[in-house]
């Protein structure tokens, strides 16, 4: 395996249906993509390019590619991404960033990690980083790309084309992959991860906490998955109210204002109204 063998990444958005696209080029046996987010070029980079390089499965295929969603917001990735695969090409995927912030807020709850005082990590400060806005201001993200690859070597697609039509999006990313879009594999309609799927809840996550390591192995038995039948239950999550989320769109405001002239798209409807939806990834 050497470096010149991968094709293609696709770099985030996280929380913008990134899996949906990833397990949808699976489906092809021609494309080969390890499982697992690998995230070599943000947070495990001095483990060296040999141990990134085993990382991807031993396949026969024509494309080869990895997912990981940390490189579109982790500022440190794209140098390092483009002076390893100068020739690849990336895939981006791009979500209402309000909706964004509040669904990446939720993935937090359910597991413990952050509490239900939604204001303090989603109210816009001039002071200090906020994983959950920064994640969303786009523009930027992307420029640091544009400033090292060629346009058509970039990909952005959005999270609301999807939902409206996912043939449509599988086919115009085949297409860039230069893969044929008459053979797409079906489109899957179940969602990857829905966060109305019973789920253990936060509370009982953080006591849990400790023991992860010793389940871990037992995840799949079905004695571990009787057992946590029995505690899980549907997630009520703290509520975006409409103050916050007014809030969110006059934060991002320039910023999608921006990224539509950048990208030449019409995205003030992202601004004009915010329904929160159940994320699929």
């Amino acid at each position: 395996m050497r470096a010149q063998d991968i094709d293609f990444l696709i770099i985030g958005a996280a929380k913008s249906a990134t899996t949906w696209l990833q397990t949808s080029l699976q489906a092809d046996p021609a494309i080969s993509m390890p499982d697992p987010e690998i995230h070599y070029f943000s947070r495990y980079y001095d483990r060296g390019p040999d141990w990134y390089l085993t990382q991807f499965p031993v396949a026969d295929a024509v494309l080869r590619g990895e997912k990981s969603n940390s490189y579109l917001h982790e500022a440190v990735s794209a140098p390092r991404v483009h002076a390893m695969l100068p020739h690849a090409r990336l895939v981006i995927q791009l979500r209402n960033p309000v909706e964004r912030a509040y669904s990446d807020y939720c993935m937090l709850y359910r597991r413990g990690e952050v509490g239900s005082d939604i204001c303090s990590h989603l109210k816009a400060s001039p002071s200090g980083a906020n994983r959950f806005l920064d994640d969303g201001l786009y523009r930027r993200q992307i420029q640091a790309y544009l400033d090292l690859y060629p346009a058509e070597r970039i990909l952005v697609l959005l999270y609301e084309d999807m939902i409206r039509d996912p043939d449509a999006q599988l086919r115009r990313l085949r297409g860039f992959l230069g893969r044929p879009a008459e053979a797409a594999a079906p489109v899957s309609r179940t969602k990857v991860k829905d966060r109305a799927e019973p789920m253990i809840g936060p509370r009982l996550r953080r006591m849990m906490r400790p023991f992860k390591p010793i389940a871990r192995p037992f995840r799949q038995t079905s004695l571990f998955q009787a057992t946590r039948s029995l505690v899980a239950s549907e997630i009520r999550y703290p509520k975006l109210t409409s103050d916050l989320r007014n809030g969110l769109r006059d934060f991002y405001g320039p910023d999608v204002e921006d990224l539509g002239a950048l990208i030449q798209r019409d995205l003030s409807g992202w601004l004009a109204q915010s329904s929160i939806s159940t994320p699929l990834a």
